[in-house]
């Protein structure tokens, strides 16, 4: 790239997501004049929070109509930009999935084609900085262990998930080989990648349907209150995972895959303790961690089939997360300030909508 992209015009596709209106308010506050796409305008809730951004940085931020399914939807909002951030994506919690190709595979696959063919017609384009997961590195936790040094490394592709066992982590593996694809077939721009681990943190759009938010949301409401299985995730702050796609995006030399998560994984367990330390009075917490075999006995009721416990249930693994400490500058947030937000932001949401 030439030169720091600081003041000029960048796109971020699906303005309204969980990460993406935490990148749109950084970029601004960085000097960026921003560009987003949102399906609809005219959704007041899940618009409100970019207005109110725009209104506080007059003439910086433009909201575009774009539908990921729609060839040509991003042509308008890309024209002039020197950046895209390509976050938009479906993210579903497996029960909410009932065709993993038609609800998650295909509009992922499509989307990430469309924004490409956009970006091959828009010759100011520079770069693309793509939000993929570290569920494009593995499948199930037990693929980590297969990995050097039981680490999780950008080195690997998942290659173990397909449209029907773990559509999510498929979707996202072939939307980003197909991007990788694509830079690789031209010489104009070229591509970054972020794969972060759950996502957490404070959300600004109440309307997210994002599937971390809705997973934590299981846990503040009391659905493990009688223990916590033993299932362990790899995490990384919503702000932290902004921050890096900034990062991307500003620095020349960023290049590849950038892992964004912390190096140790955080179990329901340890979120359960660090949420009752501040709110001890909160009975829905868990207080004690549920042994293996009631999670096997019953996790098949609860949707866990048999083949995700044995891959999941009790497996650790260690994060290699050094390219983006080196070469994107992070500086992770602690966990316990991560989840403590997200729990602030998450009863003040409830309150606002019991009122």
């Amino acid at each position: 790239m030439s030169g720091s992209p600081v003041g000029r015009t960048v796109l971020v596709t699906g303005g309204s997501g969980f990460v993406a209106a935490h990148l749109v308010r950084q970029l601004l506050e960085r000097g960026h004049r921003v560009r987003t796409t949102v399906r609809s305008t005219a959704n007041a809730a899940k618009t409100r929070p970019l207005r109110a951004l725009r209104d506080s940085h007059p003439g910086r931020l433009d909201l575009f109509e774009a539908d990921l399914l729609v060839d040509g939807s991003f042509d308008e909002a890309m024209k002039g930009c020197s950046v895209v951030f390509h976050v938009a994506s479906p993210f579903l919690m497996p029960e909410k999935i009932k065709d993993g190709r038609r609800d998650v595979v295909e509009p992922a696959l499509r989307g990430t084609h469309n924004v490409l063919g956009g970006i091959d017609r828009t010759e100011t384009v520079e770069r693309l900085v793509l939000t993929s997961t570290v569920g494009a590195i593995f499948g199930d936790y037990a693929d980590v262990l297969e990995m050097d040094d039981r680490t999780l490394s950008e080195k690997y592709f998942n290659t173990t998930s397909t449209v029907d066992d773990n559509p999510y982590h498929y979707a996202k593996t072939v939307a980003e080989r197909a991007a990788w694809d694509a830079a690789a077939a031209q010489d104009r721009w070229d591509m970054v990648s972020v794969n972060p681990g759950l996502i957490l943190g404070p959300s600004l759009t109440p309307a997210s349907d994002s599937g971390s938010l809705f997973l934590l949301d299981e846990l503040f409401k009391g659905y493990f209150f009688y223990g916590a299985p033993d299932f362990s995730f790899t995490t990384a702050d919503v702000r932290d995972v902004a921050a890096a796609h900034i990062a991307a995006a500003e620095r020349p030399g960023a290049h590849g895959r950038y892992i964004v998560a912390a190096q140790e994984m955080t179990s329901f367990h340890r979120m359960s303790a660090i949420l009752r330390a501040h709110h001890p009075g909160n009975l829905r917490l868990p207080r004690t961690a549920l042994p293996h075999w009631p999670v096997r006995l019953l996790g098949p009721a609860f949707g866990l089939s048999q083949a995700y416990i044995r891959n999941h249930l009790g497996i650790r693994f260690r994060v290699d997360n050094r390219r983006s400490v080196e070469e994107l500058g992070l500086t992770y947030r602690p966990i316990e300030e991560t989840l403590l937000d997200h729990y602030r932001a998450w009863r003040e949401l409830r309150r606002g909508r019991a009122g």
